[in-house]
């Protein structure tokens, strides 16, 4: 156990009971979300310029890159060597960061070992490593998402209540159609009344196409009338919306199943890809919705919306880390061109 943990241990156990203000002073010492926002230049850039990218990627992290590089900054600011002290304190910047407990420990294994080798000899190197660990977490192997002669390229998303499904699917089908393919939104969301028309409008937004049925219709049935319009309609990618469910409640894992099963059997390759989409600010309990939405339908990559408005996108590290699962997609602001294909160099020369 890390001087970090065995500390931490002994503060909890020899703390005494402590109101709401004791606990408010505690998240500011060690929370995120407190700390001054950084200035960043506001002009406009473009992000598909090459010489905008980086610019931009850069501007939507922001906030992460305050929680995680920043703090690092400061906390290596003036020394001359890296010991295990400042490796303590390293650990705990991690910690608050969101990249979570199992995470840390095994990057702070990976330095430790560098330390005793003497290859942190300064700061710059300590980053340098840093950066190299956190890059191979994140190096998840994922297959690939390019549509294939046997079209059309379906993709179901599923998640939780409010994660912002049905904007990235349809941010998803504008990703698709500037890239020369036609695109098709399935609309079997049918249980919130707005949630057909407001997938109507993206759509719309996004130049695609839409199958939709009556408020109330049974999910099952939209997908199939869907993938039967899609071939008719010679569409390379279907994009499946879902409604947004607890992870928690059988039944309504249950149904997604049987939409699964309706896809499979009209074509026994599809679902080609199970997205599930995950909201950026919730933290570590992504990883809790990623175990139980890929036990029930064995998901095949994520996506993090609201990455832009954060100071948690240290759980992307943690996710790849903890579940194995490749992150395909972040959200990184309101418009369709927001939605960015995850790229690990890009991320990470981006937070640091």
């Amino acid at each position: 156990m890390s001087k970090w943990f065995r500390r931490k241990r002994e503060e909890e156990s020899s703390r005494p009971e402590a109101g709401g203000e004791a606990e408010a002073q505690q998240t500011d010492r060690t929370g995120t979300e407190t700390e001054e926002p950084e200035v960043e230049n506001s002009r406009q850039v473009d992000p598909d310029h090459s010489s905008g990218f980086f610019l931009y990627m850069r501007q939507r992290l922001s906030k992460t890159r305050q929680s995680l590089s920043g703090r690092i900054d400061r906390l290596m600011l003036g020394k001359k060597e890296i010991d295990e002290d400042a490796l303590e304190e390293l650990e705990e910047v991690l910690i608050t960061s969101d990249l979570g407990v199992d995470t840390t420990r095994k990057l702070m294994a990976a330095l430790e070992d560098k330390l005793h080798r003497r290859e942190l000899a300064d700061a710059d190197r300590l980053r340098l490593h840093l950066k190299d660990e956190i890059r191979r977490l994140l190096a998840v192997e994922a297959r690939s998402m390019e549509v294939s002669a046997d079209k059309p390229f379906v993709v179901m998303a599923v998640g939780v209540n409010g994660v912002g499904k049905t904007t990235t699917l349809a941010k998803l089908a504008h990703h698709y159609q500037r890239a020369g393919l036609k695109a098709m939104l399935v609309a079997a969301d049918t249980f919130r009344a707005a949630a057909v028309d407001q997938l109507a409008r993206w759509s719309e937004r996004a130049g695609a196409d839409l199958v939709k049925q009556r408020s109330g219709a049974d999910p099952a049935a939209v997908v199939f009338d869907g993938m039967d319009a899609a071939r008719a309609r010679g569409v390379d990618v279907v994009l499946i919306d879902t409604a947004g469910r607890l992870h928690t409640k059988v039944n309504l894992m249950e149904e997604l199943k049987k939409v699964k099963r309706v896809i499979s059997r009209q074509m026994p390759a599809a679902p080609h890809e199970i997205l599930l989409i995950l909201d950026a600010t919730t933290g570590q309990n992504a990883i809790s919705q990623v175990r139980l939405f890929h036990q029930e339908l064995e998901v095949s990559g994520l996506v993090l919306t609201k990455l832009d408005g954060t100071a948690k996108g240290g759980i992307v590290v943690g996710i790849c880390q903890e579940t194995q699962i490749p992150i395909r997609f972040i959200g990184l602001g309101e418009g369709l061109d927001d939605l960015k294909e995850f790229n690990v160099d890009q991320f990470v020369n981006a937070l640091f």
